[in-house]
């Protein structure tokens, strides 16, 4: 019967010929982990933003709504303070949606400047491991045929 060749000893020397920078893994990891914190925070802070122009705007509406609830003298007082009020909610959603998109549009800036950020990182990186690992391949293959 034939034997199996064993390959433990072959991959073993292949695997040393090509050596792993564990220090780059865990350098892309604390990248990776730093972007999601700063990502994390822009977003926090677009939605505390958002929740408190939320809140405000809520309180302006009741208090709005304080001159639409008191009886009136006249019945065409009714009709006035009801066009009052649509009028002034027309005008507050206007401000407050524009107070909206600007939330928006300071999330996007932040977002594209952190990631523009974390690719030039990502970019040197990768250029620096690249580098590192070319002249570890030359140094392995001038070592394989000096023998």
């Amino acid at each position: 019967m034939a034997k199996t060749q064993d390959f433990t000893a072959v991959f073993k020397d292949m695997m040393g010929a090509f050596p792993v920078d564990t220090k780059a893994m865990e350098d892309a990891f604390k990248s990776q982990t730093s972007l999601a914190e700063k990502l994390s925070a822009v977003n926090i802070d677009a939605a505390s933003k958002s929740t408190e122009l939320s809140a405000k705007w809520a309180a302006d509406t009741l208090a709005k709504m304080q001159d639409l609830t008191k009886a009136k003298k006249e019945p065409a007082d009714y009709a006035k303070s009801m066009t009052d009020f649509a009028s002034a909610s027309a005008e507050s959603a206007a401000e407050h949606m524009a107070a909206f998109a600007e939330i928006a549009k300071s999330v996007q800036t932040k977002t594209m400047e952190l990631m523009m950020a974390a690719g030039k990182d990502a970019s040197e990186d990768l250029t620096a491991a690249a580098k590192k690992a070319t002249d570890e391949m030359t140094a392995a293959a001038k070592k394989a045929t000096a023998k």
